[in-house]
C-alpha cells in the first residue's frame, strides 16, 4: 500500500490555478499565520494566567494546555465536512470568526470555569488548520498544493518562534490574561482578509489520453493518517520538558539560550523547507523515511547532549529530520487530496493529527513522571525508528518488479 503523488503537468506554468494566485496563497498564508500567532503565543503562560482566576499553583495549566487542542481534533470532521457542503470560503471565515469570539471571552474571563469554556470553544470554533487547507486544495492540486500546504506549516512554524516572544516582551504592560482581549484584533483582521478572496473551484483536469481516465484513482488515506500521527507524536513528545531537560544538562544556561534550542528545528523548517520540496516532491515516501530515521537519530543524540554544541548539534538534526518530515507529509497529502472532498479528508487529517499531539503529551507526562526527563525523548526515538523503517519498506519497489530487474 502507497500513497501515489499528483504528477507535475506539462505545459506552461502561470500564477493561477482554479481562482487563486500567487498572492492569493500568500495572503492566505499570513491569515494562517496570524490565527497562529493568537493560538499559540499565549498558552505558555497559563501558569502566569491561572493564579488570578482562583487556581494559585496553576494546577490545570497542563489540562488546559491542551483543551483547545482535544477540542479541535474533534470538531474538524464536522467542520470540515459542512465546507465540502456550504462553501471553504465560508467556513475558513467561520474558523477565523470562531477564534475572535473564543479569545474575547478568554480575555474577559473572570473565574477558571469560564477561561475553560472559552478554551473549548477556541478548539471547536476554530480549527483554522482544516480550513485552511480545505480552501487551498479546492483550487489547487498536485505540487501547487502541496507547495501550498509547505507554506502553510511555514507560517505556523514562524508563529510557534515568534509569538511566545512578543508576548513575553508585551507582559510588563499587559497581563497575560488580558492580551487575550488584544489578539482577537488578529483573527479578525484575518476574517476581513479573507473575506476579499474568492470561493475557489476544483481546477480543471487535464486532457485525458485515449483509453485512459480523466483522472487518476484517489491515493489511499490509511497510510497518510499512520505517518501523520506518528510524526507528530514522535516530534511533539519532547516538547513539553525540553527546557527543564536542557537545565538538567546545562547547569547556569540561561533562558533565552534554552529558547533557542527550542526554537531552532522550527527554525531549519523556515529556512529549508522550499528547498526540500524541490528536491522530494517526486519522492515522499523516501523523504519521509529519512525525515524519521533524521528525526529518531536527533531525538536520541539527546542522550550525549552534556555541553551546549552538542545541544545545538543534536537540536538541529531533529530539524532536518522535521522539515524533511512535513514537507514530505503535505506532498502526501496533496495526492491524497486528488479525486476527494477536501474538506472533509483535511478535517480528518486535523482528528488524526491533534490526536497525536495529545497522546505525545500524555506519554511525555507519564514517562516524565515514571522515569524522568529524559524519558519522552527515548519514546520518541523508538516510535520514530518504527515509522521510519515502515517509510522505507513503502519507498521499495514492490517485491515481483525487483525480481523481474533480475
Amino acid at each position: 500500500m502507497s500513497v501515489k503523488t499528483v504528477p507535475q503537468r506539462s505545459g506552461h506554468r502561470t500564477d493561477h490555478c482554479g481562482g487563486l494566485g500567487r498572492r492569493q496563497v500568500r495572503a492566505v498564508a499570513a491569515c494562517y499565520f496570524v490565527a497562529s500567532f493568537a493560538a499559540l503565543g499565549l498558552p505558555p503562560y497559563l501558569t502566569a494566567i491561572l493564579p488570578a482566576l482562583g487556581d494559585p499553583q496553576a494546577r490545570w495549566a497542563g489540562v488546559l494546555y491542551i483543551v483547545p487542542t482535544v477540542f479541535s481534533a474533534l470538531g474538524a470532521p464536522l467542520w470540515g465536512r459542512l465546507a465540502d457542503r456550504f462553501g471553504r470560503k465560508r467556513l475558513l471565515l467561520r474558523a477565523q470568526l470562531g477564534l475572535t469570539v473564543s479569545f474575547l471571552l478568554a480575555g474577559a474571563a473572570g473565574s477558571l470555569p469560564a477561561f475553560t469554556l472559552a478554551l473549548v470553544l477556541q478548539g471547536f470554533l476554530g480549527g483554522t488548520f482544516a480550513a485552511t487547507n480545505g480552501y487551498l486544495a479546492a483550487a489547487l492540486d498536485g505540487p501547487r498544493l502541496s507547495r501550498a500546504l509547505t507554506l502553510m506549516q511555514g507560517s505556523a512554524r514562524a508563529a510557534l518562534v515568534a509569538a511566545p516572544i512578543l508576548v513575553g516582551a508585551l507582559s510588563p504592560w499587559i497581563d497575560p490574561h488580558r492580551q487575550y482581549l488584544v489578539m482577537a484584533v488578529l483573527p479578525l483582521a484575518a476574517a476581513l482578509l479573507l473575506s476579499l478572496l474568492p470561493e475557489p473551484d476544483r481546477p480543471a483536469a487535464a486532457p485525458a489520453s485515449k483509453g485512459r481516465a480523466e483522472r487518476a484513482p484517489a491515493a489511499p488515506l490509511l497510510p497518510l493518517y499512520v505517518f501523520e500521527f506518528v510524526f507528530v507524536f514522535a516530534t511533539v513528545i519532547s516538547f513539553p520538558y525540553l527546557v527543564s531537560f536542557a537545565e538538567q544538562r546545562l547547569p547556569g544556561v540561561s533562558g533565552t539560550t534554552t529558547g533557542v534550542l527550542f526554537a531552532l528545528p522550527h527554525l531549519c523548517y523556515l529556512l529549508f523547507a522550499a528547498r526540500i520540496h524541490t528536491l522530494f516532491h517526486a519522492r515522499p515516501h523516501t523523504g519521509i523515511a529519512l525525515g524519521f530515521g533524521l528525526v529518531a537519530l536527533g531525538l536520541a543524540g539527546h542522550a550525549v547532549a552534556y555541553s551546549l554544541p552538542v545541544f545545538v548539534a543534536v537540536r538541529l538534526l531533529l530539524g532536518a529530520g522535521l522539515t524533511l518530515g512535513l514537507v514530505c507529509l503535505a506532498v502526501l497529502a496533496a495526492g491524497a487530496a486528488q479525486g476527494r472532498a477536501p474538506g472533509r479528508m483535511f478535517g480528518t487529517l486535523e482528528l488524526v493529527s491533534k490526536g497525536g499531539a495529545v497522546a505525545a503529551g500524555a506519554a511525555a507526562a507519564l514517562a516524565n513522571g515514571q522515569f524522568g526527563a529524559a524519558a519522552p525523548v527515548v519514546a520518541g526515538t523508538a516510535a520514530a525508528l518504527l515509522a521510519a523503517v515502515a517509510a522505507t519498506a513503502l519507498s521499495l519497489p514492490p517485491l515481483h518488479q525487483r525480481w523481474s530487474r533480475r
